[in-house]
């Protein structure tokens, strides 16, 4: 599992922009395509939402790779 930290003073991520800067989208259109098919789950949950808002503790994972928030 990888650790994606937030910037200091950030409370939040949102899911379209993790997988992105996590490398497991090319681009924002891609991340747009995989969530809005249902192939992300977060904490477990298929996830539609790219502007869902990931905090500390949770877990966003696709493709077989997992990311949590720190």
């Amino acid at each position: 599992m990888e650790i994606f930290n937030l910037r200091a003073g950030e409370d939040f991520i949102r899911l379209g922009q993790v997988l992105k800067a996590a490398g497991l989208a090319e681009s924002g259109s891609e991340a747009k395509e995989v969530i809005q098919d249902g192939l992300v789950l977060v904490n477990g949950e298929t996830e539609t939402r790219r502007g869902r808002k990931l905090r500390k503790g949770d877990i966003a994972s696709y493709d077989g790779k997992e990311i949590q928030i720190g």
